[in-house]
């Protein structure tokens, strides 16, 4: 694993393996908060490496999401028949 810090996160000071680990084993709060951070920032064929399209359903109405981003992904859960 990579000890850089992920692009999407330029602002925090953690490594991918840092980010794999809140992903996987983080308490609830830290794990919604860097989901919702990867669905904004992520470039979106990054978004795969990090998360399934199962937990993004799953904690979807948990995330807080900006508006515009809600929006774009509910739209593309709809266009996938989700």
């Amino acid at each position: 694993m990579k000890k850089t810090t992920p692009y999407f996160l330029w602002d925090y000071d953690l490594t991918e393996n840092k980010v794999r680990k809140i992903l996987k084993k983080g308490d609830e709060s830290s794990r919604r908060w860097l989901m919702a951070r990867i669905l904004e920032s992520a470039k979106f064929k990054d978004v795969w490496q990090y998360l399934t399209l199962e937990e993004v359903k799953k904690t979807f109405p948990y995330l807080n999401l900006k508006k515009p981003i809600r929006k774009a992904w509910q739209r593309a859960f709809k266009a996938w028949g989700c």
